[in-house]
């Protein structure tokens, strides 16, 4: 699993962060690749990674602030000239519909794949297959606003391959079945079990991604023993009275909620255009007093979750 971060600036771009968007990259996982928000000129910065429009299937907006969607039908459109055929599909608050479907109407924008666009009305399980779980929950925003636990189920234990031969399982396909928790039967009828010859089931990864917010309950829920947090800081400990105002949060924010829930490593990102690169040690050093495990994204930023460990690429 990787986190690309291609917009991690707030309210409207800079020279340093364009506007909120993050890819969440599960092609290893056979899931494709899933974008969470969608800002101002969001596939300009896709040009500058090795990410086709048409691999992304899944699009996740958080809210209907323009910093978070103003890109949505640029790349809509493009991925339809750059050969996009497979169904994709948009989670979004109510309102979202209305607003692809009239863009989409009036600049005569035709689409050459499915798009099914699903109205998140409030919290719960917003996607579920084999492989994952997608919750949702309604934080404290302005407007309506969500946020997103992505949940990788447990993955199968490991396949003893001795013990296999020895139970008379012969080399191929029966092994892999044995290894994804199917028991087999053999030619001579003997049923050899998958839990006499694999070891426990490995726990699987969970990454929260918040859209903005206050410092709330849903977030922390959100955020349960997740691996990964990605927390809006708009502002620093200084100015939270400005955070409470227009509903975001500080750095300390974002920190008190990593540590309250529990998370592995809290990646920081919405950061206002007032903090300049020079800036962001000051901020760094802020959050991470509260919580040391703390990172804050740039545009680009790239990070690997491998064997239990967050790698910076």
């Amino acid at each position: 699993m990787e986190l690309i971060f291609l917009g991690t600036g707030a309210g409207m771009p800079s020279k340093q962060r364009n506007t909120s968007s993050v890819v969440l990259n599960l092609s290893a996982e056979k899931e494709g690749y899933w974008m969470f928000d969608c800002g101002e000129a969001t596939q300009h910065q896709l040009l500058r990674t090795s990410i086709k429009p048409r691999k992304i299937n899944k699009i996740f907006i958080t809210h209907l602030h323009g910093d978070h969607l103003f890109g949505l039908p640029g790349f809509l459109g493009s991925r339809s000239f750059l050969g996009g055929e497979e169904k994709l599909t948009i989670y979004g608050p109510v309102g979202i519909k209305q607003w692809i479907e009239v863009t989409m109407h009036i600049t005569r924008t035709h689409l050459t794949y499915p798009l099914d666009i699903i109205e998140v009305q409030e919290g719960g399980v917003l996607f579920e297959n084999d492989h994952f779980t997608v919750t949702t929950k309604e934080l404290q925003h302005v407007i309506q606003c969500f946020g997103f636990r992505i949940e990788q189920k447990p993955l199968p234990g490991k396949l003893f391959i001795e013990k296999a031969f020895e139970a008379g399982v012969p080399k191929g396909p029966l092994l892999k079945r044995l290894k994804e928790g199917e028991d087999v039967r053999l030619d001579d009828g003997t049923i050899v079990y998958s839990k006499d010859v694999t070891g426990e089931a490995q726990k699987g990864f969970t990454v929260a991604i918040l859209g903005d917010t206050r410092i709330c309950s849903a977030a922390k829920e959100l955020a349960q023993d997740a691996n990964i947090l990605v927390h809006e800081a708009t502002f620093d400990m200084e100015t939270g009275d400005l955070a409470k105002e227009y509903g975001h949060s500080t750095i300390g924010h974002a920190a008190q909620t990593a540590k309250e829930a529990n998370v592995d490593v809290l990646i920081a990102n919405h950061i206002s255009a007032r903090f300049m690169p020079s800036d962001l040690a000051k901020l760094k050093e802020q959050g991470q007093s509260i919580f040391p495990e703390l990172l804050i994204a740039e545009d680009f930023s790239h990070y690997e979750w491998k064997n239990g460990f967050l790698e910076s690429k």
